[in-house]
């Protein structure tokens, strides 16, 4: 078992577990951790706890130190001077003649790297940009281009169903959706209905989708033909929360059948 706390970084959703190196940190303190890109500047969200090795990434980082003055005065400069380079990338990227929408630049706490976060509809030769970011900062540059379900991720929103949008408060990876998720769940394949504020398949749609096929594991498929007293009938669609489905007969007559009833 390890004691670890849950860290999460500027302009970033998703939470790191790191040792504490038996330091006394609690909830809500300001941290300076070791990370593979250096020092990091970070809020604990948890209290100290016990956890399993499985559950853990390694090799397992730890706290450096609880944030004293002096930190928290130089993340404060490391701010200022990420929203002036975010300033100095559009600028150049717009004499370069770069179609880069940029969302984001941060530096990590020790300043050996520069990270800016952009949106592209095509894959950029950003070299020359890096150079000239390089001599003015004196840093390592890392130029990330991001998708829009990432960009939805940092800005943030509110989705369709009224709540804060999945990915920017809880979800730390996108995990792959389909087509054939809404049309499972029997949903309008309207753009407006299926796709997030970042024009892409809502992430929920992932949600209930097992459910729906286990449940749909009951019902004769959707345009099967089946036997039906002395007439053979045509299933037209299903109502899983009803536990009914519809049946086609001769004549285009359309008659509802009872799931649980019909399989006595």
């Amino acid at each position: 078992m390890y004691e670890v706390v849950a860290v999460k970084f500027i302009n970033s959703n998703r939470v790191y577990y790191f040792a504490t190196n038996k330091l006394k940190i609690n909830n809500g303190d300001k941290v300076i951790v070791e990370t593979e890109k250096g020092m990091q500047f970070g809020t604990v969200m948890s209290d100290p706890s016990e956890m399993s090795e499985e559950k853990l990434v390694f090799p397992l980082k730890n706290i450096i130190r609880v944030a004293n003055k002096d930190d928290l005065k130089q993340e404060k400069i490391n701010e200022e001077k990420g929203k002036k380079a975010l300033k100095d990338a559009r600028s150049i990227a717009e004499k370069l003649d770069l179609d880069m929408n940029f969302i984001d630049a941060t530096f990590t706490f020790d300043r050996k790297q520069l990270i800016l976060n952009f949106l592209a509809d095509e894959r950029i030769d950003f070299r020359e940009l890096a150079k000239k970011l390089a001599s003015i900062y004196k840093t390592r540059i890392e130029l990330r281009q991001i998708g829009v379900r990432d960009k939805a991720k940092e800005i943030g929103g509110i989705g369709p169903c009224g709540r804060f949008l999945c990915c920017s408060t809880f979800l730390n990876d996108f995990n792959s959706v389909s087509i054939n998720m809404a049309k499972n769940q029997y949903i309008a394949l309207n753009p407006t209905k299926i796709n997030g504020i970042c024009g892409r398949l809502l992430c929920c749609l992932n949600y209930e989708d097992d459910q729906y096929k286990e449940m749909k594991k009951e019902y004769p498929p959707i345009g099967s033909i089946i036997k039906d007293g002395d007439e053979t009938v045509k299933v037209v669609s299903h109502n899983l929360f009803k536990r009914t489905y519809t049946v086609e007969r001769p004549g285009k007559i359309l008659e509802e059948r009872n799931l649980d009833e019909s399989s006595k």
